[in-house]
């Protein structure tokens, strides 16, 4: 396998009143973990990027990472740091974030 994680954030964006992921700060997710990693020194393979819908809107912003399937939800900014080191780097799951 090329990558050895691979993070899908939703950046979908749909018509208010429904919650989306995109208009959530999706991208500005996708560009702080990629920050996030490079700057924690991940040596790693793993790629991040941008999704469409994950089906959770409800609990957005939304993302998966493989090949765990673990979905994470209502991930902010302030997340980021902690899901970059626990789990891309460590393999632990941060467990208050995630979706069952």
């Amino acid at each position: 396998m090329h990558f050895e994680k691979h993070v899908f954030i939703c950046a979908n964006d749909k018509d208010a009143p429904k919650k989306c992921c995109g208009s959530g700060h999706g991208m500005e997710l996708v560009d702080a973990f990629r920050a996030s990693y490079a700057a924690q020194g991940g040596t790693a393979k793993i790629r991040v990027q941008k999704s469409g819908c994950l089906d959770f809107c409800g609990k957005g912003p939304t993302m998966v990472v493989y090949p765990e399937g673990v979905l994470y939800g209502n991930v902010q900014v302030e997340d980021v740091a902690e899901i970059t080191k626990s789990h891309l780097i460590e393999d632990e799951i941060v467990t208050r974030l995630q979706i069952q």
